[in-house]
């Protein structure tokens, strides 16, 4: 197995990791080390797919805390997939599935969030996670307030803490989408009332819920599938990683040299050895076989004056017809959107008749009520 060497390149174009192998060397992104060092378990037998498989709980998250006399019992925060076991993600999907059905029927009598409110902290800007959590909380009953980046100024005009420390006072439920991950961190250690990653710069948990949602009804079923992430080793690979870590399948994140995503969230994975998942530089060996293609933007929020050096970089992992072709006529093509078309992926990929881009994104909504539910006990 190549080892990536000081610059994250890796030695050969592929590298393959899983529970056999154990050995894994390379630079430790210090805004990352400190949230799973020393998290993980020594590699356990290769899985047997049941449903008693399940994954320790990352460390930065507790079931109680204690802040201002305050205990914070039997709710849980949303910050990371691998916070929760297998059984209970798969049970939020099956709430998800439901009330989906549900809400399709045009039935519109289940409100458990009546009379409750949600706080939704916005550093980082998005049509999709602020209208599907707006939507999704005002369908079931609830009242969603939004405050954008000017609103509040987190870590600036105020403190992260302050904020957590007051929003939780006026509302029942607090989802922010930041940009540095501490910031989820630091409103979960001080909120007294459950706290949605609604994403991050290292994560973007939610997304991968919609998408799993996405595949079991598309496929029939999450466990066993191949999924091929194809561009930049991003929040979305670091989801699809600990997704991985929880529930067994097969994921491929086909990148450039030196955008690999976090090592040590590669480790998590490999060491819970649940999921076969492999790193590599070729596309297109990558993709054959797939069950699903997955692309998102190659310069993320934040990341735009990197744009231009960033397409030179990526050319080779664009999603056309002829990467599709190779991953076989059933491979289905996914993107947490927003879609640079001509970029990253081919207008023709994203309205071909097996692309679930749109399906992908109305999920978020569903994901993220059952997420919701989950978190406030009902």
């Amino acid at each position: 197995m190549a080892a990536i060497s000081g610059n994250c390149a890796l030695g050969s174009d592929k590298m393959a990791l899983s529970a056999s192998s154990s050995s894994f060397s390379g630079r430790i992104h210090p805004k990352y080390s400190r949230f799973f060092a020393a998290s993980v378990s020594p590699p356990p037998t290769f899985p047997v797919l049941r449903r008693t498989i399940s994954c320790q709980a990352s460390s930065v998250t507790s079931a109680q805390s204690l802040v201002n006399g305050q205990a914070k019992t039997e709710l849980k925060d949303f910050l990371h997939i691998s916070d929760f076991d297998k059984d209970t993600i798969l049970k939020i999907l099956d709430r998800a599935a439901e009330v989906k059905a549900l809400l399709k029927s045009g039935d519109r009598t289940f409100l458990p969030f009546k009379g409750k409110t949600m706080s939704m902290i916005f550093a980082k800007p998005s049509m999709r996670t602020r209208v599907s959590f707006e939507a999704g909380f005002s369908l079931l009953g609830g009242h969603a307030i939004y405050l954008g980046p000017d609103d509040i100024q987190m870590g600036k005009r105020e403190e992260t803490r302050d904020v957590a420390r007051v929003l939780c006072r006026y509302n029942d439920i607090i989802m922010a989408r930041v940009f540095a991950h501490q910031d989820i961190l630091d409103l979960a250690k001080y909120a007294t009332v459950p706290v949605i990653n609604g994403l991050t710069d290292y994560n973007h948990p939610c997304q991968i819920m919609a998408d799993a949602l996405t595949i079991i009804e598309h496929i029939g079923h999450l466990e066993g599938t191949k999924v091929v992430y194809v561009g930049d080793g991003n929040n979305i690979v670091h989801s699809w990683l600990l997704l991985a870590s929880v529930i067994p399948f097969h994921f491929v994140c086909a990148c450039p040299k030196g955008f690999e995503p976090d090592r040590q969230t590669i480790e998590k994975a490999q060491h819970a050895g649940i999921s076969k998942i492999e790193i590599t530089n070729d596309p297109k060996e990558a993709v054959q076989g797939a069950d699903v293609v997955y692309s998102d933007v190659w310069a993320s929020m934040g990341q735009k004056e990197e744009a231009a050096y960033r397409r030179q970089v990526f050319q080779g992992f664009q999603v056309d017809e002829a990467l599709m072709k190779l991953a076989g006529p059933k491979a289905y093509f996914m993107h947490c959107l927003p879609a640079e078309r001509g970029v990253e992926v081919t207008d023709g990929v994203i309205e071909a008749p097996n692309s679930v881009v749109f399906p992908q994104a109305e999920n978020r909504m569903h994901a993220q009520n059952a997420i919701m539910l989950h978190v406030l006990g009902l």
